[in-house]
Order: structure tokens, then sequence, then C-alpha cells
């Protein structure tokens, strides 16, 4: 069960939600392989999946829009 962030919060920054996965999945793919490359200075959740939707919750991460077809 997601409790923080809020399923709704996060579809309102990303408003697909299987590039909400994606994108939350390579991201903590890259924090399992790198652990010094973290962008918030202190996360809540321990696993690499939740502190991936974190940063997507604060803004830091994002999609590239070079990267959606349009």
């Amino acid at each position: 069960m997601l409790l923080y962030p809020s399923q709704d919060d996060l579809l309102n920054k990303i408003n697909s939600k299987y590039s909400l996965v994606i994108l939350a999945a390579k991201r903590a793919k890259q924090l399992h392989n790198e652990d010094d490359t973290q962008m918030l200075e202190e996360y809540k959740s321990v696993k690499n999946v939740g502190k991936s939707l974190e940063e997507i919750i604060a803004g830091d991460l994002v999609i590239d829009p070079d990267s959606i077809e349009k």
C-alpha cells in the first residue's frame, strides 16, 4: 500500500501511470547501483522505489519532454 506520496499527488505530477512506473523504476535502479547520487536532503522511505517517488513528488525528478512523442 502506498501511503506517501499519495498516488493521486503523483499522477498530478506525471499524468500517466505507465510513465510514472517506468520513471520510478529507472531511478530506483540508478539509486541501487550508485548510492551517492541522492537528490533530496532527507527521505522518508528507506527503499529505492520509495525514494524515487519522493523525488518525483518534490519535482526534482521529471520526464524529459524531448523523449515524449507528440
